[in-house]
């Protein structure tokens, strides 16, 4: 899951060893498996964004300093990445007091809204529930320019172990009708939404139930394995991505994406086939070849990115999948999404953008 904690640090630690040096340059990637390349590992749960020439991606807090926090790094040209300044330099004062034992922060994700980027952010520990999302707000991501400056607006919404989700796992969605959606979810009873104030990016009625979008039906005391929605907007339907299986667990992850859609934010989600992703259905769209010499295993936390100031106006899904050739370190992939004459997205095999 997006939960990592511990099996995940580990994962860390092989991963820094193996990461691509930022100088000298590296030469350009020459095939997809090589595609993105530079400061790629250890990078869990990635979403990306675009602020006039710079590519942003934050993912879940790794490593050293600030950087064990919320992760970030920068790119140019969607091909090699290199370190950027971390938004967080410790635990917020409210996480710290209300989820002992956190030590870093999880699944962040990005969005700019009303001239203003927001940061959302997950705070927990390892298999528990009691989590808290919370928000950062900031005028910039570019350190260099006025205005930048990381604020932090407090607790979002928390769970506890009274609670059938875990608020870990955010994800922001604005709908067409103007109104403002965060989803989140890591197993207990699936993925959740909650309406949100779009003035204020915090809960829009403090204590309301959240509707449910995905579940995987499960026997009496196992996990639901599913987490990480996200929701985009595309050619008049609203998508849903979520992760199935087991993170975490380097080379035999057996995490994948599945997809679904509606005609409303609220769902019902289905896939191509009908499927309901309260039903634990869906479409596949990532997933690790089975034959053993597939190198990159357990795709999954998968986010959108459209590249709107683009030449191309691709589309990309943003996700981290573990490298057996980096000893099993979660990497940072891009892949580009192609429609089909139906309206339904697939990812072009082999291929870089």
């Amino acid at each position: 899951m997006r939960a990592l904690a511990a099996a995940l640090l580990a994962l860390a630690a092989a991963g820094a060893s193996a990461q691509v040096p930022t100088a000298p340059k590296p030469p350009a990637p020459t095939t997809a498996e090589d595609w993105p390349q530079g400061d790629v590992r250890p990078v869990h749960d990635p979403v990306m964004i675009r602020e006039g020439d710079t590519y942003h991606v934050y993912s879940t807090g790794i490593g050293e300093g600030d950087q064990r926090f919320v992760s970030h790094r920068i790119s140019t040209d969607l091909a090699t990445w290199t370190r950027a300044p971390a938004p967080f330099g410790k635990l917020p004062d409210w996480a710290a007091a209300a989820i002992p034992g956190a030590t870093n922060m999880w699944a962040p994700d990005i969005s700019l809204v009303n001239g203003r980027y927001r940061l959302y952010y997950s705070v927990s520990t390892f298999g528990s529930n009691r989590s808290g999302v919370g928000l950062a707000t900031s005028a910039t991501l570019d350190p260099a320019k006025p205005g930048y400056g990381w604020r932090d607006e407090g607790l979002v919404v928390m769970s506890t172990p009274g609670d059938d989700y875990n608020a870990i796992d955010p994800a922001f969605v604005a709908g067409a009708d103007g109104r403002h959606w965060l989803a989140l979810g890591s197993f207990w009873t699936g993925l959740k939404l909650f309406a949100l104030d779009p003035a204020t990016g915090k809960l829009l009625h403090a204590g309301e139930k959240p509707i449910a979008i995905a579940r995987r039906p499960v026997p009496a005391g196992a996990p639901s394995i599913v987490e990480a929605p996200y929701i985009f907007a595309h050619g008049g339907w609203y998508w849903l991505l979520a992760s199935y299986d087991y993170c975490c667990k380097g080379v035999n992850s057996t995490y994948y994406t599945v997809i679904a859609r509606s005609k409303r934010v609220e769902g019902p989600y289905l896939g191509k086939d009908g499927s309901s992703m309260l039903a634990g259905g869906g479409t596949v769209l990532l997933r690790a070849d089975l034959q053993e010499k597939q190198r990159f295993r357990g795709p999954g936390h998968s986010a959108y990115f459209r590249d709107r100031d683009g030449t191309d106006g691709s589309d990309y899904v943003v996700y981290h999948a573990y490298d057996k050739a980096a000893h099993g370190a979660p990497t940072l992939r891009i892949a580009p999404l192609r429609w089909d004459a139906q309206g339904w997205p697939s990812v072009a095999p082999g291929r870089m953008p």
